[in-house]
């Protein structure tokens, strides 16, 4: 009884989470007439040149040194349809959850809607979209570029690889669950986590898959490779250290969360710094997944992944707090306080990071000093 009772509840936070993934759409009544499903994309910096989704379905592209439209923000659109049961059309604005990549003059963008996008990075004209008929089911990740191809999960359990240039379809590998994680490519490798439970290992060129590993819960986080490790969370509350050669066991935490790791980990002077939804971050060896110190309790969920700016940690919790954590003595210092909720990945460029808020409004936080820019209103 108390493991059906488990399921059953588990089974309920997830039906949440998609919810509240896909409120916006309208999913258990009408959308209104004119209403714009929201997104929660992080930035990337290419060229001084800051490219993120909008809150209202817009690639945008902005200019960091003064905060100015490198050109007018694009609309993501797809064709409307019908609201069902009786509802007006929805809107054909698009939700963007994934952060954008860029690579050779080109700006890829995945949409809810189950579409990605290529655009140019210096006029923001559409070159290509994928599928070019139909679509299929939302894409809830990010984009990643590697030699010449544009690689995504979704929620059909499908990884894609497209030709970057045309974004005609190379080939497809296929998990046991949807997936959100967004890929992570080293060499000729692809690293990629399902809700199946199982973190994939396959051929970025052939589409043929390595190895898998099974964790005890689903997996939503993205992937974090280095020195030939592969560190994700799961939604089972433990940290996985995994042999990127061979997908063996390296370490699996001692410790266990209060709830479930989400953002991507970092990491410096041979610690994980990982940040969970039960407010804490928790820093473990990554050679042997002990834990360097107690957990930092920060009071309110992590769901932003955190960016590593010279010798320190910075980080969001959900409740607009900026904060970093020295690296050397692992102690959390507040940034500052925007009184937004962040759930967007933060992003980093020459000692600056980008913080998109739920508001949508883009600042930029100085990691040094905690000095704050409103760039621009993110509509």
């Amino acid at each position: 009884m108390k493991i059906r009772c488990n399921r059953i509840l588990l089974g309920k936070v997830l039906l949440f989470l998609v919810i509240l993934l896909v409120s916006g759409l309208g999913v258990f009544g009408c959308v209104g007439r004119g209403a714009i499903p929201k997104g929660w994309s992080g930035g990337v910096v290419a060229d001084d040149t800051l490219f993120l989704g909008s809150m209202e379905g817009k690639l945008v592209a902005v200019n960091i040194s003064d905060g100015s439209r490198l050109w007018p923000d694009v609309l993501l659109e797809t064709e409307p349809t019908g609201g069902g049961f009786g509802c007006a059309p929805a809107s054909t604005a698009v939700a963007i959850y994934g952060s954008p990549a860029v690579a050779e003059e080109l700006v890829y963008v995945a949409g809810y809607n189950g579409k990605i996008y290529a655009f140019s990075s210096s006029s923001g004209a559409l070159r290509w979209v994928y599928p070019r008929d139909g679509n299929l089911q939302p894409v809830v990740g990010g984009t990643v570029v590697s030699q010449g191809r544009v690689y995504f999960g979704c929620s059909d359990g499908k990884v894609y690889a497209l030709d970057a240039e045309t974004g005609d379809k190379e080939w497809d590998f296929p998990t046991g669950d949807k997936i959100w994680s967004t890929p992570v490519i080293d060499g000729d490798t692809l690293f990629i986590a399902s809700f199946d439970k199982k973190l994939y290992a396959i051929n970025a060129i052939t589409g043929k898959g390595k190895w898998e590993f099974d964790t005890g819960g689903a997996i939503a986080s993205t992937p974090l490779v280095y020195n030939n490790t592969i560190y994700i969370g799961s939604f089972d509350r433990y940290l996985y250290a995994v042999n990127a050669t061979d997908g063996s066991l390296v370490w699996k935490s001692e410790v266990k969360a209060d709830n479930w790791f989400w953002a991507k980990p970092v990491i410096c002077n041979n610690t994980i710094y990982a940040g969970n939804l039960d407010g804490k971050v928790y820093m473990l060896n990554a050679e042997t997944g002990d834990e360097v110190v107690d957990a930092i309790d920060l009071g309110s969920p992590i769901s932003s992944s955190p960016v590593l700016v010279d010798d320190s940690v910075i980080i969001a919790s959900e409740d607009g707090r900026i904060w970093a954590i020295d690296t050397s003595n692992n102690q959390k210092s507040e940034l500052k306080n925007l009184e937004e909720k962040i759930n967007a990945p933060l992003c980093a460029s020459d000692g600056v990071v980008y913080v998109h808020t739920q508001k949508g409004i883009l600042y930029d936080v100085d990691a040094q000093t905690g000095a704050v820019r409103q760039l621009y209103p993110i509509k």
